[in-house]
């Protein structure tokens, strides 16, 4: 039987993202996109439960082990390399890295919230910078 941790007792890059940038507007999430997400984030035996509600561009993050309509599981090394850009949520999911059941194309939601490749730059900025 998997347990339960305190917030207090994490740390590491899932944990930071989830904390301090997850929550809030994102842009990228279209506006008529609403739903919820629950990460389930194991470790040494732990399980860590994450809540994402998703409505009108709006993160919301909580810690809870609630039903959702995705739930996403994987390891705590995973969901570091997600929170820091070096794996894709939809490559892992094809590697078997992380496992899913529920309402998938909320997937795509859970793509445009983690950040991208350290790095990388959106198409537009290198025009504008090129002078295109």
């Amino acid at each position: 039987m998997e347990e339960w941790r305190d917030a207090g007792d994490l740390t590491g890059p899932a944990v930071e993202y989830l904390t301090h940038r997850a929550p809030g507007r994102h842009t990228g999430v279209a506006e008529t996109t609403a739903g919820t997400v629950r990460l389930d984030i194991s470790e040494n035996g732990w399980t860590d439960h994450w809540y994402l509600t998703v409505e009108r561009q709006t993160v919301r993050v909580t810690r809870s082990a609630e039903e959702a309509e995705l739930v996403v599981r994987a390891d705590r090394e995973v969901f570091d390399q997600l929170a820091t850009g070096r794996t894709h949520i939809i490559g892992a999911l094809l590697r078997n890295d992380v496992t899913a059941r529920g309402r998938l194309p909320l997937l795509t939601v859970l793509h445009r919230i983690l950040p991208g490749p350290p790095g990388a730059r959106h198409p537009r900025d290198v025009a504008r910078q090129e002078g295109r």
